[in-house]
């Protein structure tokens, strides 16, 4: 499936799909009811890049806190809905992005009737997400827990959409493991057109976590699959935000503001090469949104890996016994002690930048 090209479905100020860029979001862990405790997550989030975010819908309070929430944040806001199309219809009528809703499991063909008649007024696509965990009893009796029967989950959905002459449509199609997660959205970027949002869901803890994401995502969007993606941690929000930002970045899929390179170190390493580099990143983390152009930094532990493998960066440092050289572009600019190391460093990354 290279080179992938789905529908275009506008969200908020985004249209995912087609060419455009893949976009990262998240999903709030607050109560959708406490308004305030979720404009602050959202508003938090926004700053660590969140383009587009959801939240549960779990009942019609839920559901009225909607327009509240949208006059206090900036990104695009989706709903997330089961069963219920009454809370469809409210959070479409508090001015929600978009809606995640199976159209197949909100009731009778007038429910669904309601619900997309709403979203075409206001010209809102759904996202249909089917999970391979809790798929429909038919086809897991006919199937297994395959991508094959989640993928006829979908279908049966598109259907219906279908029917009622509805096409700003989205889909996930998610699975807790690797495998079958890359092959049921590979069996389904066959059969639709639609744009596909990526995912691993429950994948875990952080670091198993990262590391499922990475892969299954990763693997389909260099195939050219995905419009969206969230990537799915049992861990801070921030986390699921950083991983995914890394996977597209690492993908040249989306522009690197901030680029560290750091080497594992060996036994040539005689300064506390770890710490600097772990200290290094929280700093470029806590400056990111005031770079203005790309800046690569390299945190060397020796000479040999210093200026040489590490001359395309900005500004870095290798390491020496008790000292550093300091180096920009591969040209040695100075030699500190090691007790200033990061200091000179984080000095020569504010030259850059301001």
């Amino acid at each position: 499936m290279k080179n992938y090209k789905s529908s275009v479905v506008k969200v908020g100020p985004y249209l995912l799909g087609g060419d455009n860029p893949i976009r990262v979001q998240s999903m709030c862990d607050t109560d959708t009811r406490d308004v305030k405790s979720t404009v602050k997550q959202i508003l938090e989030l926004e700053e660590k890049k969140c383009e587009i975010i959801r939240v549960a819908i779990p009942d019609m309070k839920a559901a009225k806190a909607i327009g509240a929430i949208k006059k206090q944040i900036h990104i695009p806001l989706v709903a997330d809905i089961h069963f219920d199309y009454k809370l469809a219809l409210e959070v479409i009528k508090q001015g929600i992005d978009k809606v995640r809703i199976n159209p197949g499991n909100i009731g009778s063909e007038e429910k669904v009737k309601a619900v997309v008649e709403a979203c075409k007024k206001k010209s809102i696509p759904i996202r249909i997400g089917i999970n391979g965990g809790s798929l429909e009893k038919d086809l897991l009796e006919k199937y297994g827990q395959t991508p094959k029967a989640a993928v006829e989950s979908a279908l049966r959905h598109v259907r219906i959409l279908k029917k009622l002459d509805f096409h700003d449509i989205l889909i996930s199609i998610k699975f807790s493991e690797v495998p079958p997660m890359v092959e049921a959205y590979r069996l389904l970027a066959k059969k639709v057109p639609y744009p596909l949002h990526l995912g691993v869901t429950h994948a875990g803890t952080p670091f198993v976590g990262s590391i499922k994401n990475a892969i299954g995502i990763g693997t389909l969007v260099e195939e050219g699959i995905g419009a969206t993606l969230r990537v799915s941690l049992t861990g801070p929000l921030t986390e699921e935000l950083k991983v995914g930002w890394t996977i597209l970045e690492s993908l040249e899929k989306r522009k690197k503001m901030i680029e560290m390179i750091s080497c594992p170190t060996c036994g040539r390493c005689e300064i506390d090469l770890i710490s600097l580099a772990q200290k290094t990143e929280k700093f470029l983390e806590k400056i990111n949104k005031s770079i203005k152009k790309p800046i690569k930094v390299a945190v060397m532990g020796c000479i040999v890996n210093g200026p040489g493998e590490a001359k395309e960066a900005d500004i870095g440092i290798a390491g020496g016994h008790g000292k550093a050289i300091v180096f920009a572009k591969g040209k040695i600019l100075k030699t500190v002690p090691e007790k200033e190391i990061f200091e000179t460093l984080e000095e020569e990354i504010n030259k850059i930048i301001s």
